[in-house]
């Protein structure tokens, strides 16, 4: 793909406004965004796999599954609408229908996310009066600001756009994401919406989509913590009147594209990783098959031991190997070849080649790559994941107050 990214956002897209204002719920803060567009959208959603699921998160789910079109999302920070029962999902559907009001919409025409603190009730008296502010500002603020009011212990905004050339003209995707702590595969406690002005239906929107999580928000880990409102929604508008069809040329340039901004919003959350200061891509390569690259991988994002490892910049390979080997893929440890970016540590047979000062300096940069050949086939996959540091400890032990 020659197509470059630009530092824009949702509303870098043909027909999306968007805001992002401050009402309340946070201390001084943004916590509250909405995204519009013009024309009626298709949708594709990905949710957390976790048992415990938000009442937002369930309402928007329940809107996917039925493939109706949508002109809005909704998100809060600060609070989560978890855990909070049948008086948290009252909540919910009044958050979505009172936002449909004051845009003339249906209630079903809008998605509604939350993220922050597990178990408390929305403030609802604030996020009105929020919901009656925000309409307004949709037409002087941008995707930028709504970047910044899905934030919870992110230290920066993540948003891009991306345009993309065709057999018969060109597409854009936009991108605002948050996520930054509670951070593993499967989705984590992360946020992303993607619009597109490409036209794409329900059916084929969704099969660009998971794949393209697949390869990219379930590959990352910053703590092993999968959350309770995780999502990531594609919103297609189709007001670029170009449209993407399967099993067509322009269906793989377009899944292509879809992939690489999850892959670099994937990225940017596990470099703004709580207390992070290292991103480490780990490349597996020569699995029996695509389960065992993908466990092994898994295994080494998550560990904790390689995780402080990796911060104190200590050239353990025996805790890469070690998670490897508890993985559950299938592999002779005997075949094994370990390296930091290219520097070999661990050769077959247990040839121990480890320099112990280049290493340190390859774990001392921000960001390197942990590859790990197990000799074993010829699958191979990349996941991403960070250091654990006492950062990490700090932002969470008060993290309520």
């Amino acid at each position: 793909m020659n197509q470059s990214f630009e530092e824009g956002s949702v509303t870098s897209v043909q027909g999306y406004i968007a805001a992002g204002i401050a009402c309340g719920i946070k201390k001084r803060k943004k916590d509250l965004a909405l995204i519009f567009s013009n024309s009626p959208c298709t949708v594709a959603g990905t949710f957390t796999l976790n048992k415990v699921k938000a009442a937002p998160l369930l309402v928007t789910q329940e809107i996917v599954k039925q493939q109706t079109k949508v002109k809005a999302v909704l998100i809060n920070s600060g609070n989560a609408n978890a855990c909070t029962g049948e008086e948290g999902h009252k909540d919910a559907l009044e958050m979505q229908s009172y936002c449909a009001e004051k845009l003339g919409l249906q209630p079903i025409e809008v998605l509604i996310a939350s993220t922050g603190v597990i178990g408390q009730r929305l403030p609802m008296d604030k996020l009105k009066t929020g919901i009656e502010q925000i309409v307004p500002a949709l037409k002087h603020c941008g995707g930028k600001e709504a970047a910044e009011a899905i934030m919870t212990t992110d230290k920066t905004t993540k948003h891009l756009s991306l345009n993309i050339k065709l057999k018969h003209g060109s597409v854009n995707l936009g991108v605002i994401s948050k996520g930054s702590g509670m951070i593993a595969p499967n989705m984590a406690t992360m946020l992303g919406f993607i619009t597109t002005d490409a036209d794409i239906d329900s059916t084929t929107l969704h099969e660009l989509l998971l794949p393209s999580v697949n390869a990219s928000f379930n590959k990352i880990s910053v703590d092993g913590e999968t959350s309770t409102n995780d999502m990531v929604l594609l919103l297609a508008n189709g007001a670029s009147k170009i449209k993407i069809e399967k099993d067509t040329e322009d269906f793989q340039i377009f899944q292509t594209a879809l992939e690489n901004i999850c892959i670099e919003m994937a990225k940017a959350i596990v470099s703004d990783g709580e207390g992070a200061t290292r991103l480490v891509s780990i490349n597996v390569k020569n699995a029996k098959n695509q389960k065992d690259a993908d466990l092994v991988a898994k295994s080494i994002a998550n560990s904790t031991l390689v995780k402080t490892a990796i911060y104190g910049a200590d050239a353990n390979w025996g805790r890469i190997i070690s998670a490897a080997g508890h993985s559950g893929a299938d592999f002779n440890p005997n075949d094994v070849t370990v390296s930091f970016d290219n520097l070999p540590v661990l050769q077959p047979n247990f040839n121990i080649v480890v320099n112990e000062d280049l290493a340190s300096k390859v774990l001392s940069k921000q960001e390197f790559s942990i590859n790990v050949d197990l000799g074993a086939g010829d699958a191979k996959t990349t996941w991403w994941t960070c250091d654990l540091t006492e950062e990490y400890v700090r932002i969470n032990s008060d993290y309520r107050t």
